[in-house]
Protein backbone atom coordinates (compact mmCIF):
# COMPACT_ATOMS: atom_id res chain seq x y z
CA UNK A 1 0.00 0.00 0.00
CA UNK A 2 1.23 2.94 -0.63
CA UNK A 3 1.06 5.99 1.84
CA UNK A 4 1.34 10.02 1.72
CA UNK A 5 0.31 12.70 3.07
CA UNK A 6 -2.33 13.03 0.90
CA UNK A 7 -4.05 10.00 1.12
CA UNK A 8 -3.30 9.70 4.90
CA UNK A 9 -5.87 12.92 5.56
CA UNK A 10 -9.05 12.15 2.79
CA UNK A 11 -10.49 10.05 4.95
CA UNK A 12 -11.80 9.06 8.56
CA UNK A 13 -12.20 5.47 8.43
CA UNK A 14 -13.75 3.50 10.48
CA UNK A 15 -13.74 -0.38 9.94
CA UNK A 16 -16.23 -1.89 11.66
CA UNK A 17 -17.29 -4.72 9.27
CA UNK A 18 -14.00 -5.73 8.95
CA UNK A 19 -13.92 -6.29 12.89
CA UNK A 20 -16.29 -8.72 12.74
CA UNK A 21 -15.96 -12.83 11.99
CA UNK A 22 -14.20 -13.43 8.88
CA UNK A 23 -16.81 -16.24 7.17
CA UNK A 24 -18.61 -12.66 6.34
CA UNK A 25 -16.36 -11.05 3.84
CA UNK A 26 -13.24 -11.80 2.21
CA UNK A 27 -10.27 -9.33 2.46
CA UNK A 28 -8.92 -8.43 -0.80
CA UNK A 29 -7.49 -5.31 -2.62
CA UNK A 30 -8.95 -3.82 -5.62
CA UNK A 31 -7.49 -4.86 -8.83
CA UNK A 32 -5.58 -2.36 -10.78
CA UNK A 33 -6.04 -0.36 -13.94
CA UNK A 34 -4.59 0.28 -16.97
CA UNK A 35 -4.61 3.97 -16.78
CA UNK A 36 -7.41 5.40 -14.63
CA UNK A 37 -8.43 9.10 -15.16
CA UNK A 38 -11.37 10.86 -13.34
CA UNK A 39 -14.99 11.25 -15.61
CA UNK A 40 -17.26 12.35 -12.56
CA UNK A 41 -16.02 13.61 -9.35
CA UNK A 42 -18.95 14.94 -6.90
CA UNK A 43 -17.33 17.95 -4.86
CA UNK A 44 -20.38 18.53 -2.85
CA UNK A 45 -20.89 15.61 -1.76
CA UNK A 46 -17.55 14.68 -0.54
CA UNK A 47 -17.98 17.95 1.28
CA UNK A 48 -20.68 16.20 3.16
CA UNK A 49 -19.37 13.14 3.56
CA UNK A 50 -16.07 14.57 4.88
CA UNK A 51 -13.67 13.37 1.76
CA UNK A 52 -10.97 15.79 1.61
CA UNK A 53 -9.95 16.14 -1.80
CA UNK A 54 -10.98 18.39 -4.11
CA UNK A 55 -11.58 18.56 -8.25
CA UNK A 56 -8.23 19.91 -8.79
CA UNK A 57 -6.69 16.60 -7.47
CA UNK A 58 -7.49 14.77 -10.60
CA UNK A 59 -4.45 12.35 -10.70
CA UNK A 60 -5.33 11.51 -6.56
CA UNK A 61 -9.00 11.21 -7.34
CA UNK A 62 -8.20 9.03 -10.23
CA UNK A 63 -5.53 6.65 -7.97
CA UNK A 64 -7.86 6.46 -4.93
CA UNK A 65 -11.12 5.58 -6.69
CA UNK A 66 -9.64 3.13 -9.21
CA UNK A 67 -8.32 1.19 -6.27
CA UNK A 68 -5.03 1.42 -7.58
CA UNK A 69 -3.85 3.64 -4.27
CA UNK A 70 -5.35 2.34 -0.97
CA UNK A 71 -5.50 5.24 1.13
CA UNK A 72 -4.82 5.10 4.67
CA UNK A 73 -6.62 3.86 6.94
CA UNK A 74 -8.77 1.52 4.57
CA UNK A 75 -8.85 -1.97 4.66
CA UNK A 76 -10.80 -3.32 1.67
CA UNK A 77 -13.22 -6.13 1.64
CA UNK A 78 -15.96 -7.98 -0.20
CA UNK A 79 -18.91 -8.84 1.46
CA UNK A 80 -20.43 -12.83 1.52
CA UNK A 81 -24.34 -12.32 1.30
CA UNK A 82 -27.14 -14.97 -0.36
CA UNK A 83 -30.18 -14.16 -1.46
CA UNK A 84 -33.39 -14.53 -3.24
CA UNK A 85 -32.98 -13.57 -6.69
CA UNK A 86 -36.33 -13.84 -8.67
CA UNK A 87 -37.78 -16.01 -6.21
CA UNK A 88 -34.65 -18.62 -5.60
CA UNK A 89 -32.18 -19.07 -3.35
CA UNK A 90 -28.83 -19.00 -3.93
CA UNK A 91 -25.08 -17.73 -2.73
CA UNK A 92 -23.84 -14.64 -4.08
CA UNK A 93 -21.10 -11.80 -2.46
CA UNK A 94 -19.72 -8.84 -4.28
CA UNK A 95 -18.60 -10.25 -7.32
CA UNK A 96 -17.20 -6.90 -8.32
CA UNK A 97 -17.31 -4.77 -5.62
CA UNK A 98 -14.83 -3.95 -3.08
CA UNK A 99 -15.55 -2.29 0.82
CA UNK A 100 -12.47 0.14 0.80
CA UNK A 101 -14.00 1.46 4.11
CA UNK A 102 -16.68 2.84 6.53
CA UNK A 103 -16.07 6.95 6.16
CA UNK A 104 -17.03 8.66 9.94
CA UNK A 105 -18.63 12.16 8.54
CA UNK A 106 -18.22 15.42 9.82
CA UNK A 107 -21.61 14.95 11.70
CA UNK A 108 -20.70 12.11 13.06
CA UNK A 109 -23.10 9.47 10.70
CA UNK A 110 -20.86 6.37 9.29
CA UNK A 111 -21.33 5.59 5.78
CA UNK A 112 -19.53 3.11 3.35
CA UNK A 113 -17.41 3.69 0.56
CA UNK A 114 -17.52 1.17 -1.94
CA UNK A 115 -15.94 0.89 -5.40
CA UNK A 116 -17.94 -0.82 -7.93
CA UNK A 117 -16.73 -2.51 -10.65
CA UNK A 118 -12.91 -3.11 -8.83
CA UNK A 119 -12.07 -6.20 -10.48
CA UNK A 120 -12.72 -10.14 -9.28
CA UNK A 121 -13.32 -11.54 -5.75
CA UNK A 122 -14.28 -14.83 -4.37
CA UNK A 123 -17.91 -14.33 -4.94
CA UNK A 124 -17.62 -13.33 -9.08
CA UNK A 125 -19.15 -16.73 -10.38
CA UNK A 126 -17.64 -16.52 -13.28
CA UNK A 127 -18.08 -12.71 -13.82
CA UNK A 128 -15.23 -10.31 -15.04
CA UNK A 129 -15.64 -8.30 -11.83
CA UNK A 130 -15.71 -5.27 -13.91
CA UNK A 131 -18.23 -2.63 -14.81
CA UNK A 132 -18.74 -0.72 -18.13
CA UNK A 133 -18.22 3.64 -18.24
CA UNK A 134 -21.87 3.35 -19.38
CA UNK A 135 -23.51 1.36 -16.73
CA UNK A 136 -21.63 3.63 -14.05
CA UNK A 137 -22.37 6.46 -15.30
CA UNK A 138 -26.29 5.34 -15.65
CA UNK A 139 -26.13 4.80 -11.99
CA UNK A 140 -24.26 7.87 -10.79
CA UNK A 141 -27.23 9.93 -12.79
CA UNK A 142 -30.19 8.26 -11.65
CA UNK A 143 -28.75 7.76 -7.72
CA UNK A 144 -28.43 11.51 -8.18
CA UNK A 145 -31.32 12.36 -9.47
CA UNK A 146 -33.52 10.38 -6.82
CA UNK A 147 -31.54 12.01 -3.96
CA UNK A 148 -32.73 15.28 -5.45
CA UNK A 149 -36.21 13.43 -5.88
CA UNK A 150 -36.35 13.05 -2.40
CA UNK A 151 -36.06 9.21 -2.41
CA UNK A 152 -33.50 7.45 0.19
CA UNK A 153 -31.22 6.32 -2.01
CA UNK A 154 -27.16 5.24 -2.00
CA UNK A 155 -25.28 8.00 -4.09
CA UNK A 156 -22.32 8.18 -6.42
CA UNK A 157 -19.37 10.05 -5.67
CA UNK A 158 -16.94 9.54 -8.50
CA UNK A 159 -16.84 7.78 -12.05
CA UNK A 160 -12.99 6.69 -12.93
CA UNK A 161 -12.41 5.29 -16.16
CA UNK A 162 -9.97 2.69 -16.05
CA UNK A 163 -8.61 2.86 -19.57
CA UNK A 164 -9.10 -0.82 -20.33
CA UNK A 165 -11.78 -2.60 -21.91
CA UNK A 166 -14.89 -4.50 -21.25
CA UNK A 167 -16.60 -7.51 -22.44
CA UNK A 168 -20.29 -7.67 -22.49
CA UNK A 169 -21.64 -8.55 -25.74
CA UNK A 170 -18.84 -6.17 -27.41
CA UNK A 171 -16.32 -4.43 -26.22
CA UNK A 172 -17.12 -1.08 -24.11
CA UNK A 173 -15.10 1.08 -22.44
CA UNK A 174 -14.42 0.35 -18.12
CA UNK A 175 -14.99 2.37 -15.42
CA UNK A 176 -15.25 2.26 -11.59
CA UNK A 177 -17.86 3.51 -9.72
CA UNK A 178 -17.53 4.96 -6.14
CA UNK A 179 -20.91 4.22 -4.33
CA UNK A 180 -21.92 5.80 -0.77
CA UNK A 181 -24.56 4.11 1.62
CA UNK A 182 -25.53 4.29 5.09
CA UNK A 183 -24.06 0.48 4.33
CA UNK A 184 -24.39 -2.66 2.49
CA UNK A 185 -26.22 -4.91 4.92
CA UNK A 186 -29.05 -6.63 2.91
CA UNK A 187 -31.96 -8.77 3.55
CA UNK A 188 -29.94 -11.26 1.64
CA UNK A 189 -26.67 -10.50 4.10
CA UNK A 190 -29.00 -12.21 7.07
CA UNK A 191 -29.89 -14.57 4.58
CA UNK A 192 -26.30 -15.88 3.92
CA UNK A 193 -26.13 -16.12 8.11
CA UNK A 194 -29.29 -17.70 8.89
CA UNK A 195 -28.57 -20.51 6.41
CA UNK A 196 -24.44 -20.68 6.04
CA UNK A 197 -23.51 -19.15 9.29
CA UNK A 198 -26.57 -19.32 12.12
CA UNK A 199 -23.64 -19.29 14.95
CA UNK A 200 -23.08 -15.64 13.64
CA UNK A 201 -26.87 -14.34 13.61
CA UNK A 202 -27.00 -13.03 17.05
CA UNK A 203 -23.65 -10.98 16.80
CA UNK A 204 -24.94 -9.93 13.34
CA UNK A 205 -28.33 -8.76 14.51
CA UNK A 206 -26.75 -6.88 17.33
CA UNK A 207 -23.90 -5.58 15.14
CA UNK A 208 -27.02 -4.13 12.48
CA UNK A 209 -28.91 -2.86 15.46
CA UNK A 210 -25.97 -0.89 16.69
CA UNK A 211 -25.58 0.57 13.38
CA UNK A 212 -28.20 1.46 12.25
CA UNK A 213 -31.05 1.56 14.96
CA UNK A 214 -29.08 1.98 18.47
CA UNK A 215 -31.97 3.30 19.86
CA UNK A 216 -33.13 -0.56 20.33
CA UNK A 217 -30.78 -1.95 21.73
CA UNK A 218 -31.94 -1.99 25.69
CA UNK A 219 -36.04 -2.74 23.75
CA UNK A 220 -37.21 -6.28 25.43
CA UNK A 221 -36.97 -7.80 21.91
CA UNK A 222 -34.49 -6.21 20.07
CA UNK A 223 -34.21 -8.65 16.87
CA UNK A 224 -38.55 -7.73 16.97
CA UNK A 225 -38.07 -4.12 17.30
CA UNK A 226 -35.50 -4.18 14.23
CA UNK A 227 -37.90 -5.81 12.21
CA UNK A 228 -40.89 -3.65 12.71
CA UNK A 229 -38.35 -0.32 11.86
CA UNK A 230 -37.18 -2.35 8.83
CA UNK A 231 -41.22 -2.71 7.59
CA UNK A 232 -41.37 1.11 8.23
CA UNK A 233 -38.54 1.94 6.09
CA UNK A 234 -39.12 -0.37 3.64
CA UNK A 235 -42.73 0.51 3.14
CA UNK A 236 -41.90 4.27 2.70
CA UNK A 237 -39.49 3.65 0.35
CA UNK A 238 -41.80 1.75 -1.79
CA UNK A 239 -44.12 4.74 -1.66
CA UNK A 240 -41.37 7.03 -2.78
CA UNK A 241 -40.91 4.95 -5.77
CA UNK A 242 -44.38 4.98 -6.30
CA UNK A 243 -44.82 8.60 -6.33
CA UNK A 244 -41.66 9.62 -8.67
CA UNK A 245 -42.73 6.48 -11.00
CA UNK A 246 -39.74 4.73 -10.23
CA UNK A 247 -39.79 1.41 -11.54
CA UNK A 248 -36.65 -1.09 -9.31
CA UNK A 249 -36.74 -3.47 -11.68
CA UNK A 250 -34.83 -6.40 -10.17
CA UNK A 251 -36.06 -6.63 -6.77
CA UNK A 252 -34.55 -9.66 -5.30
CA UNK A 253 -33.64 -9.79 -2.11
CA UNK A 254 -30.13 -9.06 -2.39
CA UNK A 255 -30.99 -5.85 -3.54
CA UNK A 256 -33.23 -5.03 -0.07
CA UNK A 257 -30.95 -3.12 2.24
CA UNK A 258 -31.85 -2.99 5.51
CA UNK A 259 -31.06 0.94 6.28
CA UNK A 260 -34.69 1.50 3.58
CA UNK A 261 -31.85 2.95 0.53
CA UNK A 262 -32.57 2.07 -3.12
CA UNK A 263 -29.65 0.79 -4.50
CA UNK A 264 -28.31 -1.24 -7.35
CA UNK A 265 -29.53 0.82 -10.47
CA UNK A 266 -29.35 -2.21 -12.78
CA UNK A 267 -32.22 -2.30 -15.07
CA UNK A 268 -34.15 0.33 -13.12
CA UNK A 269 -36.34 2.38 -15.55
CA UNK A 270 -39.45 5.43 -14.62
CA UNK A 271 -42.59 4.88 -16.01
CA UNK A 272 -44.19 7.50 -18.71
CA UNK A 273 -47.33 6.45 -20.03
CA UNK A 274 -49.15 4.86 -16.91
CA UNK A 275 -49.46 0.84 -16.50
CA UNK A 276 -49.20 -1.20 -13.31
CA UNK A 277 -47.77 -3.94 -15.21
CA UNK A 278 -45.29 -1.86 -16.98
CA UNK A 279 -41.70 -3.90 -16.90
CA UNK A 280 -38.32 -2.38 -18.78
CA UNK A 281 -35.90 -5.08 -17.10
CA UNK A 282 -34.60 -7.41 -20.04
CA UNK A 283 -34.57 -10.23 -17.38
CA UNK A 284 -37.95 -10.05 -15.80
CA UNK A 285 -39.56 -11.72 -18.27
CA UNK A 286 -42.90 -12.80 -16.30
CA UNK A 287 -43.61 -9.28 -15.07
CA UNK A 288 -42.42 -10.31 -11.14
CA UNK A 289 -41.07 -6.80 -10.21
CA UNK A 290 -43.84 -5.04 -12.27
CA UNK A 291 -44.47 -1.41 -11.52
CA UNK A 292 -47.50 -1.86 -9.44
CA UNK A 293 -45.82 -4.89 -7.99
CA UNK A 294 -43.54 -3.53 -6.15
CA UNK A 295 -45.16 -3.55 -2.22
CA UNK A 296 -45.69 -7.21 -2.39
CA UNK A 297 -43.12 -8.17 -3.89
CA UNK A 298 -41.30 -5.98 -1.00
CA UNK A 299 -43.26 -7.70 1.95
CA UNK A 300 -42.35 -11.16 0.14
CA UNK A 301 -38.76 -9.87 0.64
CA UNK A 302 -39.37 -8.60 4.46
CA UNK A 303 -40.90 -12.82 4.99
CA UNK A 304 -37.64 -13.55 3.74
CA UNK A 305 -35.99 -10.96 5.94
CA UNK A 306 -38.73 -12.48 9.40
CA UNK A 307 -37.44 -15.65 9.08
CA UNK A 308 -33.37 -15.03 9.71
CA UNK A 309 -35.16 -13.64 12.58
CA UNK A 310 -36.90 -15.92 14.36
CA UNK A 311 -34.24 -17.84 16.46
CA UNK A 312 -33.77 -14.70 18.48
CA UNK A 313 -37.24 -13.48 18.46
CA UNK A 314 -38.73 -16.40 20.34
CA UNK A 315 -37.17 -20.00 21.18
CA UNK A 316 -40.46 -21.38 20.11
CA UNK A 317 -40.35 -21.43 16.67
CA UNK A 318 -44.42 -21.49 16.59
CA UNK A 319 -44.75 -18.43 18.50
CA UNK A 320 -42.21 -16.59 17.01
CA UNK A 321 -43.83 -17.45 13.66
CA UNK A 322 -46.85 -16.34 14.65
CA UNK A 323 -44.99 -13.01 15.79
CA UNK A 324 -43.42 -11.81 12.71
CA UNK A 325 -46.54 -12.71 10.72
CA UNK A 326 -48.81 -10.42 12.26
CA UNK A 327 -46.15 -7.64 11.69
CA UNK A 328 -45.97 -8.82 7.75
CA UNK A 329 -49.81 -8.84 7.44
CA UNK A 330 -49.77 -5.37 9.27
CA UNK A 331 -47.43 -4.05 6.04
CA UNK A 332 -50.40 -4.05 3.90
CA UNK A 333 -51.99 -1.64 6.09
CA UNK A 334 -48.85 0.11 6.97
CA UNK A 335 -48.02 0.50 3.22
CA UNK A 336 -51.73 1.56 2.43
CA UNK A 337 -51.86 4.43 4.97
CA UNK A 338 -48.47 5.80 3.16
CA UNK A 339 -49.47 5.08 -0.25
CA UNK A 340 -52.99 6.94 0.32
CA UNK A 341 -51.75 9.63 1.87
CA UNK A 342 -48.71 9.99 -0.80
CA UNK A 343 -51.36 10.14 -3.80
CA UNK A 344 -53.91 12.45 -1.83
CA UNK A 345 -50.71 14.78 -2.00
CA UNK A 346 -50.51 14.55 -5.22
CA UNK A 347 -53.48 15.41 -6.09
CA UNK A 348 -53.06 17.99 -3.84
CA UNK A 349 -55.59 17.09 -0.81
CA UNK A 350 -54.60 18.52 2.36
CA UNK A 351 -56.84 16.11 4.85
CA UNK A 352 -57.22 12.50 3.33
CA UNK A 353 -60.82 10.59 3.89
CA UNK A 354 -61.26 7.08 2.56
CA UNK A 355 -63.54 7.96 0.04
CA UNK A 356 -60.01 9.80 -1.89
CA UNK A 357 -59.12 6.24 -2.71
CA UNK A 358 -62.29 6.25 -5.21
CA UNK A 359 -60.83 9.32 -6.93
CA UNK A 360 -57.48 8.07 -6.92
CA UNK A 361 -58.25 4.85 -8.86
CA UNK A 362 -60.37 6.57 -11.05
CA UNK A 363 -57.56 9.00 -12.11
CA UNK A 364 -54.98 5.67 -12.40
CA UNK A 365 -57.39 3.49 -14.33
CA UNK A 366 -58.19 6.53 -16.91
CA UNK A 367 -54.49 7.05 -17.51
CA UNK A 368 -53.76 3.71 -18.02
CA UNK A 369 -56.51 3.23 -20.34
CA UNK A 370 -55.53 6.49 -22.30
CA UNK A 371 -52.02 6.01 -22.36
CA UNK A 372 -51.36 9.39 -20.36
CA UNK A 373 -48.14 10.16 -18.98
CA UNK A 374 -47.71 9.51 -15.28
CA UNK A 375 -45.80 12.29 -14.49
CA UNK A 376 -47.52 15.26 -16.61
CA UNK A 377 -50.82 14.41 -15.77
CA UNK A 378 -50.19 15.74 -12.04
CA UNK A 379 -48.73 18.73 -13.46
CA UNK A 380 -51.41 19.26 -15.86
CA UNK A 381 -53.79 19.47 -12.67
CA UNK A 382 -51.90 21.86 -10.60
CA UNK A 383 -50.73 23.98 -13.53
CA UNK A 384 -53.31 23.51 -16.72
CA UNK A 385 -51.24 24.39 -19.78
CA UNK A 386 -48.76 26.60 -18.46
CA UNK A 387 -46.22 24.00 -18.19
CA UNK A 388 -46.89 21.47 -19.90
CA UNK A 389 -45.67 21.73 -23.97
CA UNK A 390 -48.79 21.67 -26.32
CA UNK A 391 -47.66 18.37 -27.60
CA UNK A 392 -48.53 16.89 -24.03
CA UNK A 393 -51.96 18.81 -23.71
CA UNK A 394 -54.35 16.86 -26.21
CA UNK A 395 -55.31 14.13 -24.15
CA UNK A 396 -57.08 15.90 -21.34
CA UNK A 397 -59.37 17.63 -23.50
CA UNK A 398 -60.73 14.71 -23.57
CA UNK A 399 -64.71 14.33 -21.44
CA UNK A 400 -63.71 11.84 -19.59
CA UNK A 401 -60.97 13.42 -18.10
CA UNK A 402 -62.78 16.78 -18.16
CA UNK A 403 -65.56 14.83 -16.11
CA UNK A 404 -63.40 13.11 -13.37
CA UNK A 405 -61.08 16.51 -13.40
CA UNK A 406 -64.59 18.37 -12.01
CA UNK A 407 -64.69 15.79 -9.25
CA UNK A 408 -61.15 16.61 -7.98
CA UNK A 409 -61.76 20.36 -7.96
CA UNK A 410 -64.95 19.62 -5.84
CA UNK A 411 -62.78 17.86 -3.92
CA UNK A 412 -59.64 20.01 -3.39
CA UNK A 413 -61.90 23.34 -3.13
CA UNK A 414 -62.61 21.46 0.68
CA UNK A 415 -59.03 21.86 1.57
CA UNK A 416 -58.95 25.16 4.38
CA UNK A 417 -56.66 26.64 1.66
CA UNK A 418 -58.55 25.22 -1.45
CA UNK A 419 -57.07 24.58 -4.97
CA UNK A 420 -54.14 27.20 -3.80
CA UNK A 421 -53.39 24.97 -0.80
CA UNK A 422 -53.44 22.20 -3.14
CA UNK A 423 -50.83 23.15 -5.72
CA UNK A 424 -48.47 24.05 -3.31
CA UNK A 425 -48.81 20.53 -2.04
CA UNK A 426 -48.55 19.49 -5.57
CA UNK A 427 -45.28 21.19 -6.40
CA UNK A 428 -43.81 19.69 -2.95
CA UNK A 429 -44.74 16.12 -4.11
CA UNK A 430 -44.72 15.97 -7.67
CA UNK A 431 -41.71 16.61 -9.89
CA UNK A 432 -41.54 18.46 -13.10
CA UNK A 433 -38.71 16.59 -14.81
CA UNK A 434 -37.71 13.08 -14.20
CA UNK A 435 -34.46 10.97 -15.76
CA UNK A 436 -36.82 9.99 -18.61
CA UNK A 437 -35.56 6.60 -20.38
CA UNK A 438 -34.83 7.86 -23.29
CA UNK A 439 -33.05 10.75 -22.54
CA UNK A 440 -31.00 9.28 -20.06
CA UNK A 441 -29.95 7.22 -22.88
CA UNK A 442 -29.34 9.97 -25.50
CA UNK A 443 -26.82 11.54 -22.99
CA UNK A 444 -25.14 8.64 -21.75
CA UNK A 445 -24.29 7.55 -26.05
CA UNK A 446 -22.79 11.08 -26.30
CA UNK A 447 -20.74 10.51 -22.52
CA UNK A 448 -19.38 7.29 -23.72
CA UNK A 449 -18.20 9.47 -26.99
CA UNK A 450 -16.19 12.03 -25.33
CA UNK A 451 -19.41 14.73 -24.85
CA UNK A 452 -20.10 14.81 -21.26
CA UNK A 453 -22.02 18.34 -22.09
CA UNK A 454 -25.43 16.94 -22.43
CA UNK A 455 -25.08 14.62 -19.56
CA UNK A 456 -23.77 17.45 -17.22
CA UNK A 457 -26.58 19.42 -17.98
CA UNK A 458 -29.31 16.57 -17.73
CA UNK A 459 -27.76 15.96 -14.26
CA UNK A 460 -27.99 20.00 -13.29
CA UNK A 461 -31.68 19.88 -14.24
CA UNK A 462 -32.13 16.72 -12.46
CA UNK A 463 -30.86 18.20 -9.13
CA UNK A 464 -34.30 20.79 -9.05
CA UNK A 465 -36.79 18.60 -9.65
CA UNK A 466 -39.14 20.06 -8.09
CA UNK A 467 -38.39 23.66 -9.59
CA UNK A 468 -41.46 25.08 -12.18
CA UNK A 469 -39.18 26.42 -14.65
CA UNK A 470 -36.94 24.22 -17.14
CA UNK A 471 -34.46 25.60 -19.75
CA UNK A 472 -35.61 23.15 -22.14
CA UNK A 473 -38.93 22.04 -22.64
CA UNK A 474 -37.64 18.59 -24.04
CA UNK A 475 -36.59 17.09 -20.57
CA UNK A 476 -40.57 17.15 -19.67
CA UNK A 477 -41.55 14.72 -23.10
CA UNK A 478 -42.16 11.66 -23.47
CA UNK A 479 -40.56 9.20 -26.14
CA UNK A 480 -41.83 10.22 -29.19
CA UNK A 481 -42.91 6.61 -30.26
CA UNK A 482 -43.52 5.69 -26.71
CA UNK A 483 -42.14 3.02 -24.64
CA UNK A 484 -42.42 0.26 -26.88
CA UNK A 485 -39.62 -1.96 -27.09
CA UNK A 486 -37.55 0.28 -24.60
CA UNK A 487 -35.11 -2.56 -22.34
CA UNK A 488 -33.08 -2.06 -19.49
CA UNK A 489 -30.26 -4.48 -18.71
CA UNK A 490 -27.81 -5.66 -15.74
CA UNK A 491 -24.75 -4.20 -15.57
CA UNK A 492 -23.06 -7.89 -15.38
Amino acid sequence: MENNSLTSSVFNFDNSYARLESKLYSLLDPVKVKSPSVVLWNESLARESGVNISADQSDEIAAIFSGNRLPEGSKPLAQAYAGHQFGHFTMLGDGRAILLGEQITPEGKCIDIQLKGSGQTPYSRRGDGRATLYSMLREYLISEAMHHLGVPTSRSLAVVATGESVFRETAHQGAVLTRIASSHIRVGTFEYIRYLQPHLLKEFTDYTIQRHFPEISEAENPAMELFRRVIEKQSQLVAHWIRTGFIHGVMNTDNSGIPGETFDYGPCAFINDYHPRKVFSSIDQYGRYAFGNQASIMQWNLGCFAVTLLPLIDRDEKKAIEKVKQELEGFENLYGRKYSRMMCSKLGIADPQPNDAMLVDELLNWMQDNKADYTNTFLYLENGEEVLPKSQRSVYELESFKTWQLKWQQRVNQNSGGLEEARELMQKTNPLVIPRNHIVEEVLEAAVNNDLEPFNRFLKVLSTPYARSVPEGQYLLPPPHGDEGYQTFCGT
